[in-house]
């Protein structure tokens, strides 16, 4: 009883910090996907542009990024085994794509959840 206890406030305190508002990071951001066939972790970064409203702006058109299926060029991609050797790939040999240390803890979270998720054969979905 007392683990599902802990689970059931942790998720109260996710829920409450997911609600804040955050600002985006200039530097861009990541699509993390999983290849269960190759059993890799797969990171796309994205340029990006913030507006004064903080919206994230496409650097060709400069109109808002939309939450769709339009397939926008990734800037780099990354693939490794584990969520620590991608962690690496980005923050040492391409220091520029993180601005921001809550941008770069979020990388990490869902890093290792990736990470799991490839060692369970389970699908994978970016929060």
């Amino acid at each position: 009883m007392v683990i599902e206890d802990l689970k059931r406030k942790n998720e109260i305190i996710d829920k409450k910090l997911s609600q804040r508002d955050i600002v985006l990071d200039h530097s861009g951001y990541f699509i993390i996907k999983i290849d269960q066939v190759n059993k890799k972790i797969v990171v796309e970064h994205y340029l990006n542009n913030i507006d004064t409203k903080g919206i994230a702006l496409d650097p060709l058109t400069n109109k808002p990024i939309q939450c769709d299926n339009n397939k926008r060029k990734h800037n780099k991609i990354f693939e490794g085994n584990t969520a620590k050797e991608i962690g690496i790939l980005i923050t040492e040999k391409n220091n520029n794509l993180i601005s921001k240390l809550d941008h770069a803890l979020y990388l990490g979270r869902e890093l290792q959840k990736a990470e799991e998720c490839l060692l369970k054969n389970d699908d994978y979905i970016q929060d």
